[in-house]
């Protein structure tokens, strides 16, 4: 199924109010803020260019990293891995994730 997830499943929900599903089942809101291709992270023969999705969670969390479930507007992905990323000058009480699909 993650296969099959193309940039198109997330630029209808860019900048708007999301829920990602953490490992532990709650729900922690979120914007997906940037969907970016990344043609030389492509796997061979793929018929799918690779791209990354950044989310900013909307409150404070502890959550790193772990398989999560994420409602888009044509499918549910369930099982998809997401990363935090370091804060790096923005907001230290929110989490900034990054899902990548290559």
């Amino acid at each position: 199924m993650l296969n099959l997830v193309t940039p198109e499943h997330f630029r209808p929900l860019l900048a708007r109010t999301s829920v990602l599903y953490l490992p532990d089942g709650s729900a922690l809101p979120i914007q997906i803020q940037q969907v970016t291709a990344a043609p030389k992270a492509s796997v061979p023969g793929s018929p799918r260019t690779a791209f990354s999705v950044l989310l900013d969670s909307l409150e404070p969390t502890d959550f790193v990293d772990g398989l999560c479930r994420l409602p888009l507007a044509q499918t549910c992905l369930e099982q998809v891995f997401v990363s935090r990323e370091p804060a790096m000058g923005r907001d230290n009480a929110r989490g900034y994730f990054c899902i990548v699909f290559n």
